[in-house]
């Protein structure tokens, strides 16, 4: 599978690195560390002690600094060697590697490419968990499958129709009818609206409307969803365009906010929050819009990882697309255009 590394990932939800204790990660095979020092600062390191190769995130914050717990070096914010027990002299490659870290709308970001060319600008936007327009609800799940397999189920809605025929119940629309699709710089942009939609997954009572739902997906995976319903007609009152405020709905105004991280080959870390906005939901919607989502990404989990392991058992694997594979096809484009620079940008660099 392919990867970009020029582009900022999600190491994990802010709050789960706490000040004074190490966090473990691993993002595309890459050992991390992630930290935070006495003064607040997120501090993300390479997991591997210059020494013996002993993982730091078995150490100890100290301060500003990260000490490994097995013979004691000291290392600083930015990866360097800053003490060494018994020994005055430092090497001066006693160093590992430090990666650009950010938090931001809840998330860890750390950029697993070139330094350099760490551009915080570039970080997808989400909704914090506090966001006071948003009663969020949130979790992770660790995947024993590829990374891009979930990336192409998210961009690939038509399957709501039968792996989440239960869960969600939207009928055959999703696979019937294709969505409004418009290409990003750095993703997709997904559109659809259902008529006459007779459920809405939420608990409330089912009354008939025109659902909308929306999605940005965006490089490297990652989800930026809206979700709303509106009286009969508006779909058609709108020319199938986005509603310009979806808090504005009479019911399931809904945001969602999902990312995927590859952690190792056929290891990945599946992000996700979702909610009803304040004016449509309260706390007892909120969990109940979460179980209903926590049954449909197990049944996507059950579906992706059993993929996986008939792919790794097909030694002539090949794929034959649909209709629906056009956003799968676009966005899987851009990733490889973006993991091709990187890679004539890292022989540069070594030429």
């Amino acid at each position: 599978m392919l990867y970009a590394r020029n582009c900022w990932y999600v190491a994990g939800w802010s709050y789960q690195v706490e000040t004074g204790q190490p966090f473990p990660m691993q993002i595309l095979g890459d050992r991390l560390v992630l930290f935070r020092t006495s003064s607040g600062q997120m501090v993300a390191l390479e997991d591997r002690c210059v020494h013996r190769l002993a993982p730091l995130s078995l150490g100890r914050c100290e301060g500003e600094g990260l000490r490994c717990m097995y013979h004691g070096m000291l290392f600083d914010a930015a990866g360097t060697v800053i003490e060494i027990p018994g020994q005055s002299l430092i090497p001066p490659n006693a160093k590992v590697r430090s990666y650009p870290v950010v938090e931001r709308d809840s998330w860890i970001w750390v950029w697993m490419g070139d330094a350099a060319a760490a551009d915080e600008a570039a970080i997808p936007r989400s909704r914090s968990l506090d966001d006071p327009d948003y009663i969020l609800r949130h979790g992770w799940l660790d995947y024993d499958a590829e990374a891009q397999l979930i990336n192409d189920n998210l961009l690939d809605f038509s399957h709501l129709s039968f792996v989440h025929a239960n869960s969600f119940n939207l009928g055959a629309d999703p696979a019937a009818t294709q969505a409004k699709v418009t290409q990003l710089e750095n993703g997709i942009r997904y559109a659809r609206w259902m008529e006459g939609l007779p459920t809405n997954g939420a608990g409330l009572p089912d009354t008939p409307a025109d659902s909308f739902m929306g999605y940005d997906f965006l490089i490297p995976g990652v989800l930026v969803m809206n979700i709303s319903s509106w009286p009969l007609g508006t779909a058609a009152k709108l020319d199938y365009a986005e509603p310009a405020d979806h808090s504005r709905a009479f019911r399931d105004c809904t945001f969602s906010g999902q990312a995927v991280t590859p952690m190792a080959d056929r290891k990945a870390r599946y992000f996700f929050s979702i909610g009803p906005h304040r004016n449509q939901g309260d706390e007892t919607i909120a969990d109940l819009m979460f179980k209903m989502v926590e049954t449909a990404f197990d049944e996507d989990k059950r579906m992706i990882e059993a993929q996986q392991k008939v792919i790794d058992e097909t030694p002539d694997m090949r794929i034959m697309p649909t209709a629906h594979d056009r956003t799968v096809t676009m966005f899987n484009a851009k990733v490889a255009r973006l993991a091709r620079g990187d890679a004539q940008a890292r022989e540069s660099a070594l030429a």
